[in-house]
């Protein structure tokens, strides 16, 4: 018997993604599955019902919810339609559970088998599932463009009859994904580039990129492949090297994000007030509060001569490509528990046991169940 599969319509805010794009559709239909999606899933990103082909389409969620063996979503769905879905069905989405305990809790009465996406374990072997690196990599070649486009001065150096523009300076801080692929198109975009994380390792990578490396002396590598809390005197010696380079920079981009966690503080207030007129700040960060002191998250304000640009959900404003991409993270995972047409989950695989949210009348993953039950 196929495998039944579910695709529902995003209905949050600013949120334009769909969960499956046509070409991944047919490679799951391959696999076995039978997929139904709901009514007007892709219209956001231009892909209309017709696109799809061999798919089934229902306009209420809760019907479409309701005989599936899986669901897929980018946003967790809402309490009335995890409450339509089979007893023991299985959802995959991003889900965040600081953020939402409620549904958490619910789905762990309706003992749903939850694979949160934000949960996939950065692996080499789980690259291919990993959600958070391929939307992370959208959103830094996004920043770049959008604090191109929020300066008042070019970023490349240009030679005109009447003399000569000096390149722009951008200063990238946090080199994760997201952070080298700001460094990356801020570089291609013409821009004098320097790079900043307090994970020593990240050196290297910057400077292939072309760019400098602030180094600060200060190593706080952490767990999992993001940055430990830093102590008050490391905190003090980073800010003595780093406040230089923030009042040198035109433009600074700024991607340090913990999951589950409030955003670093990478910028004070102190350090806003000191930089350069026109200056500009992207803060991709502003999901989890922001890297700057000033950051007011979805808005965009003006401090003193400093503009602070402080988007939220970046990857949704690249909606068909964060898409076919997420669309492939999903597939990937899929094909861990879809063999030979049939569901399996495979307990001893370290992605399927990392990635669960819930399953089985239970919260899996430990930090989420002390977040969720306390």
């Amino acid at each position: 018997m196929a495998v039944k599969i579910a695709v529902l319509k995003e209905t949050r805010a600013n949120e334009k993604r769909v969960a499956l794009v046509p070409a991944v559709a047919e490679k799951l239909i391959k696999l076995g599955a039978e997929i139904s999606m709901q009514t007007g899933a892709g219209l956001s990103v231009k892909l209309a019902d017709a696109a799809y082909k061999n798919i089934n389409f229902v306009a209420n969620p809760q019907g479409l919810v309701s005989e599936a063996d899986i669901v897929l979503s980018v946003q967790p769905p809402t309490a009335d339609i995890v409450n339509a879905m089979k007893d023991g069905s299985v959802l995959l989405s991003f889900v965040y559970a600081h953020k939402e305990p409620d549904l958490v809790k619910l789905m762990r009465d309706k003992k749903i088998t939850c694979f949160a996406m934000e949960l996939v374990p950065r692996i080499s072997r789980a690259q291919a599932m990993d959600a958070l690196s391929s939307q992370a990599a959208l959103a830094g070649y996004y920043g770049a463009l959008l604090g191109a486009t929020s300066l008042a001065r070019i970023l490349p150096m240009m030679t005109t009859a009447v003399g000569s523009i000096r390149p722009a300076k951008a200063l990238v801080m946090g080199l994760g994904v997201a952070g080298l692929q700001a460094l990356a198109t801020a570089r291609r975009l013409g821009a004098m580039t320097e790079g900043y994380d307090v994970r020593p390792e990240t050196k290297e990578q910057a400077e292939s990129l072309g760019a400098k490396f602030v180094d600060t002396g200060v190593d706080a590598r952490g767990a999992g492949g993001y940055a430990r809390e830093l102590t008050a005197e490391e905190k003090e010696k980073i800010s003595s090297v780093v406040t230089k380079h923030i009042q040198a920079a035109d433009l600074i981009i700024t991607t340090a994000a913990i999951p589950g966690r409030p955003s670093p503080k990478l910028i004070s207030k102190a350090q806003v007030d000191g930089m350069k007129a026109g200056a500009v700040i992207i803060d991709l960060a502003a999901e989890g509060g922001g890297n700057c002191e000033y950051t007011q998250p979805g808005e965009t304000i003006q401090v003193g001569q400093v503009t602070i640009v402080a988007p939220l959900n970046v990857p949704s404003l690249l909606g068909e490509h964060a898409s076919e991409l997420y669309a492939k993270n999903q597939l990937n995972l899929l094909e861990l528990m879809i063999k030979d047409k049939e569901f399996k989950l495979d307990w001893e695989d370290e992605i399927i046991a990392k990635t669960v949210l819930t399953h089985a009348g239970d919260i899996k993953n430990e930090a989420a169940k002390k977040a969720v039950e306390g």
